[in-house]
């Protein structure tokens, strides 16, 4: 991303690529003993560290630089604050949805800057940005998603992120909230997402005729009709939910369809990751019995294949 000299002392240039992205809101953040260069691209130079047992290590890494960002609204942002003490994961997701969001990409400076400004879990409030403004957790959330758009990060990828700390938030909390509304957006958001997973269980059976529960797709339906249906319902429920969500109704929306739309997906992939961690846990302390294991298998599926392929017709 090439800087474009925007700073304290310098004109910004009147030029953006399409969309409203502006790479150049990212420069070098310098070090303890170095000032930021906004004339200087952002630099991101990584040190992995892990912690943990032999077995059990988690992957860290600490940032050797710190990374600048002038957002529109707080001015300039430099993370972390202290380079010795912190440390990130990249961008936070799941193992289960790296394929649908990995941990590095044209997303990773705007995350850089997000684990940042939310570093101290117990200090929602902690951050103050060069030109005095302090910011909490809804504030930096809204500071990642325009950085997103910033790198050209894809919007539907932005919005998923974005739907996905804002949860974060959610249940973090802030320190502006009062303990009740803290309260009332947990439980809201909680509520509707577990009523999006019922659904589609629900509807799941119903596209298998084994009940009939959802008006939408109804019972004795060609199944690509009762398919069209279940989608359909799997983008307007999550939407007429969102809207309890209150402030953070986009939120609730993106992630309510995120849920409906990728459930099936993801509960194949949990069980899958579920037999990979259980075959890894047998291998490394029974070695002999993975073997034999996996000896039984491929040959009852040597069987299977030669049973079927004789059979066909």
């Amino acid at each position: 991303m090439a800087a474009s000299g925007v700073g304290p002392d310098r004109p910004v240039r009147p030029w953006a690529l399409p969309g409203g992205t502006e790479p150049s809101r990212f420069y070098d953040g310098g070090t303890a003993t170095e000032p930021p260069d906004p004339a200087s691209p952002p630099r991101v130079v990584l040190e992995r560290v892990e912690a943990g047992d032999l077995h059990e290590r988690t992957e860290r890494f600490r940032m050797l630089r710190r990374l600048a960002y002038r957002d529109r609204e707080y001015g300039e942002l430099l993370v972390p604050v202290d380079l010795d003490s912190f440390d990130t994961d990249l961008t936070s997701v799941p193992a289960l949805f790296t394929w649908l969001v990995p941990r590095t990409g044209r997303h990773l400076p705007p995350a850089l800057i997000h684990d940042g400004l939310v570093h101290h879990a117990d200090e929602p409030s902690s951050y103050l940005s060069t030109d005095g403004h302090l910011l909490d957790r809804v504030a930096a959330d809204r500071v990642f998603r325009t950085a997103m758009r910033d790198t050209d990060t894809g919007p539907v990828r932005s919005w998923l992120v974005w739907s996905a700390v804002t949860l974060g938030t959610i249940w973090s909390g802030s320190a502006a909230w009062s303990r009740a509304q803290h309260l009332r957006y947990r439980l809201v958001a909680a509520a509707s997402l577990l009523l999006v997973a019922a659904l589609g269980v629900a509807a799941t059976l119903d596209l298998l005729d084994v009940v009939a529960w959802l008006p939408w797709m109804g019972a004795g339906r060609p199944f690509w009709l009762e398919f069209a249906g279940g989608l359909a319902g799997a983008v307007v429920v999550p939407l007429l939910l969102g809207l309890t969500w209150g402030r953070f109704a986009v939120a609730g929306a993106v992630s309510g369809i995120a849920l409906a739309v990728l459930l099936h997906v993801t509960v194949l992939l949990g069980v899958i990751s579920l037999l990979y961690l259980a075959a890894e846990w047998v291998a490394r302390r029974r070695p002999v019995a993975i073997v034999v294991t996996g000896s039984v298998v491929a040959a009852a599926c040597l069987v299977l294949t030669v049973l079927l392929a004789g059979t066909a017709k």
